[in-house]
């Protein structure tokens, strides 16, 4: 046998051995849930060491009341639950619920890191929670904390009927599995104030220790469960067993056998304070456990003389820094009264109060139809974890793409390294093709909260890039030397580490969602075969009902997109010059930039003479309505049903719908200041006929066809009309930038930036002081808070409007 046959007998056998060995191997992960090849963000050196132990614990359980938890998938996690009696039925309080008709509830101070005060009020009941963070000589890992419940009572708006005596739950469980161990048989505060113990990985040795100068009576259940979703509704079983077998709300003080949950009763005549400290490595012969323990108590174990003042200095300590921290930063004293700095710390307060840790696998959807109402077929993507603010506690407690680019124009300016942190977990959620799923629904907790529905993301949407909109200005404030060298060095190598994968992200957005004309995006994800949407929903641009045209298709040319991305392109462009990058063939940032900022490309695109007004383009038609109908359901049954009519043939056109949408190249400056198109934009934004109100600017236009129309018999209008802040924020910063440039419209933009600003401002605060509460929008007829509540999302951009803070693009 010659040389070559060998040589092709031995390349067959290796082949053979190769397909061989493959064909066995792990099969390779579909595109859509393969992440983004790089180092994760959250690994650099500046998210670890004492930072990451520094943000260990904290109210990472923003969908409860008072929920505490580890930045960690399997943590030691705790809980506040409550009694409330209504028609002689009782309630347990626990996950945060509109429904619930609390008159106000929120951390109306809180650092994001060790401290937090909130404020619960309960149709008479007045429940203050205090949560404080300790490092300590001797404690563990993350440190130790406590919670201090101080239960107060208007007697003029308690009923009678109501319990004498509050009674609260407090627990404890472990995700992990792990057992906790019961201190005692029978609970007594004044002879010990141990509750549980256990072990583990993290933290070591723990305790838990209840202590309080008050009369109180305490019981317990221990559970063994593997679901943390639902613990409310283990312990109200609990309850109504009892008072069945034994005529009293009171638990039974017995456990199941290794319970990895302990709920503690906590009964006492009003008022009463108690204070609950977990301390952790308490195994360590340095542990100091008594004396750690007495710093964080209000009252020493044999009634010592210093009552309580290590705890309640810390925690007068904490919110005087607080409030100085609120002045330096924003400067509020100067530019608004006492009352609007008190809306502002609570804004403040309850966004970084509301941020959460999940840990869990986002569901992408697998149907062609990104608007399918059933069930649809869906993989799993990779285990991730997400530290992020959420929009609001009881209706939105979960991470939203867009949402948390407005939230982090709020969180930089209050602490770099939180924000960074933040934005770092958002951008490890890349995939290989640079998408992030728009709405993240991580873990039990999380997904129980959301519809069916809503949960598969599709991996055809895209969201507004706005954590864009957030790095822009911390670049700015770079240029501006508003950060110390350490500060500035990590900012630096975040974004050195970070460009990639940004970059991966601008490259989706500005191809997936490109349009058939040059310069032209659309919005990806709605639905063309809808039979009972009057217009058919745009969620993935965050605008959901907002109208687009009638007939979705890929001829669309969405105006707000195409202003993103250039924000977006401009963004890439500052980060590219900040780290002296070169550009790269096809990739200039600068560029793109140049040609998105074109007004006359612009005005091709999407600008009406007639109207002088920009909008989308798309196959529309004016006449479309919901009409009953009998329509068949089964054999023999029919069924009354709104469903949509067109009456007159779509064909393609600009979308004569002035709102938000229309404004977007003013949002964006991209209109000189000598235009005669920006008099025009200034004349429509203040005409009350059209947006102006005296609480903010409307969502859409009262002369539009689709003003505050119903999008099928049961949605509601959402953007049609109703003022929403976040972009409140946006008009009045671009009309700040033009009441500084020279111009002949430049005395019309400060007075318009003076009136609304004092609008939106009075507006908002008049509304926290009648409700207790921020809103997810306001309504445009009397101003009142509409939607969500607390929404201390977006909203609470209010924050910036009253300091005057706005980002140069």
């Amino acid at each position: 046998m010659n040389f070559s046959a060998l040589f092709i007998i031995i390349t067959i056998i290796l082949f053979l051995i190769s397909h061989l060995v493959n064909s066995t191997a792990e099969p390779r992960l579909p595109r859509v849930i393969t992440p983004f090849p790089a180092p994760k963000l959250t690994d650099l050196s500046q998210f670890q060491g004492k930072h990451k132990e520094s943000l260990y614990w904290g109210t990472y359980r923003p969908h409860i009341y008072l929920g505490i938890r580890a930045r960690t998938p399997q943590s030691l996690m705790a809980g506040l639950m409550w009694n409330y009696v209504e028609d002689d039925s009782y309630h347990l309080r626990h996950v945060c619920k509109q429904e619930d008709d609390l008159s106000a509830y929120g951390w109306i101070k809180h650092d994001g890191r060790d401290f937090g005060h909130q404020v619960l009020v309960d149709h008479g009941m007045i429940l203050n929670t205090s949560f404080l963070k300790s490092k300590g000589e001797g404690s563990g890992y993350g440190g130790d904390w406590a919670v201090r419940l101080d239960v107060q009572v208007d007697r003029s708006k308690w009923n009678k009927k109501h319990e004498s005596s509050a009674q609260l739950f407090f627990y404890l469980a472990d995700e992990g599995g792990n057992a906790l161990h019961l201190s005692s048989q029978n609970l007594n505060v004044h002879e010990d104030s141990l509750l549980a113990s256990g072990s583990r990985i993290d933290i070591g040795d723990w305790q838990l220790h209840l202590k309080s100068s008050d009369d109180l009576e305490l019981h317990y259940s221990g559970f063994h469960t593997p679901y943390f979703h639902n613990l409310s509704d283990l312990v109200e079983e609990t309850l109504v067993t009892q008072r069945r077998k034994h005529g009293r709300m009171q638990l039974p003080d017995s456990s199941d056998d290794l319970p990895n949950v302990l709920v503690f009763q906590i009964i006492g005549g009003f008022p009463f304070t108690s204070d609950i400290i977990l301390v952790s490595e308490t195994n360590s012969e340095s542990s100091r456990v008594e004396e750690r323990l007495n710093s964080l108590t209000v009252v020493c174990l044999f009634f010592c003389s210093t009552l309580g003042i290590s705890l309640s200095n810390e925690l007068k300590y904490k919110e005087q820094a607080f409030d100085e921290k609120i002045e330096k930063i924003f400067n509020l004293a100067d530019k608004v009264d006492s009352d609007s700095i008190s809306v502002g710390k609570a804004a403040v307060g309850n966004l970084l109060g509301g941020i959460g840790y999940f840990y869990g696998q986002s569901k992408i959807a697998l149907s062609g139809n990104p608007n399918h109402k059933e069930h649809v077929p869906y993989i799993s993507y990779w285990p991730a974890e997400l530290y992020t603010a959420v929009p609001c506690r009881s209706t939105f407690p979960r991470g939203f793409l867009w949402d948390e680019g407005f939230h982090q124009l709020l969180i930089w300016r209050w602490d770099i390294h939180i924000s960074l942190d933040i934005i770092g977990h958002w951008l490890d959620l890349i995939n290989i093709d640079g998408w992030i799923p728009r709405e993240q629904i991580l873990g039990a907790e999380a997904l129980s909260r959301v519809p069916e529905e809503y949960v598969p993301q599709h991996p055809t949407n895209g969201n507004p890039p706005t954590m864009l909109l957030a790095l822009s200005g911390i670049i700015n404030a770079l240029k501006n030397s508003e950060f110390n060298a350490m500060d500035r060095s990590e900012i630096s190598l975040f974004l050195e580490c970070a460009f990639g994968r940004l970059e991966a992200w601008f490259q989706w957005l500005n191809i997936t969602q490109s349009g058939e004309q040059m310069s032209s995006y659309y919005w990806h994800g709605r639905d063309n075969v809808t039979t009972f949407e009057l217009n058919p929903q745009t969620l993935s641009s965050g605008f959901d009902d907002y109208p687009r045209a009638s007939h979705p298709s890929a001829d669309e040319r969405h105006l707000d997109l195409r202003c993103w991305v250039l924000l977006a392109a401009e963004c890439m462009h500052s980060i590219e010059q900040f780290l002296n990058k070169e550009t790269k063939p096809g990739r200039s940032y600068g560029s793109t930039a140049k040609l998105l900022s074109d007004i006359e490309l612009l005005n091709q695109l999407h600008f009406d003479d007639a109207y002088g007004a920009y909008f989308d383009f798309g196959n529309h038609s004016e006449k479309v309505q919901l009409k009953w109908k009998e329509l068949k359901v089964g054999h023999n049954h029919a069924t009354r049903q709104l469903v949509r009519e067109v009456l007159e043939r779509p064909v393609l056109r600009l979308v004569p719908q002035i709102g938000y949408v229309s404004f977007f190249p003013f949002m964006g400056r991209i209109i000189s200041s000598g235009s005669l198109i920006l008099e025009k934009q200034l004349e429509l934004i203040s005409n009350r006929s059209l947006l102006w109100t005296d609480y903010g600017l409307r969502s859409l236009a009262k002369t539009s066809s689709l003003y505050m129309k119903y999008n099928t018999e049961h949605d509601a209008p959402y953007w049609r009309g109703t003022i929403w802040i976040n972009m409140n924020y946006r008009v009045l910063s671009a009309l700040h930038h033009y009441s500084k440039e020279s111009g002949p419209y430049q005395d019309k933009a400060k007075a318009m930036y003076k009136e609304l600003r004092s609008n939106l401002i009075r507006n908002i605060v008049r509304n926290y002081q009648q409700t207790g509460f921020l809103w997810e929008q306001y309504d445009q007829i009397k101003g009142n808070g509409k939607g969500a509540h607390p929404f201390t999302g977006w909203t609470s951009v209010v924050v910036l409007i009253m300091a005057e803070a706005y980002d140069t693009i």
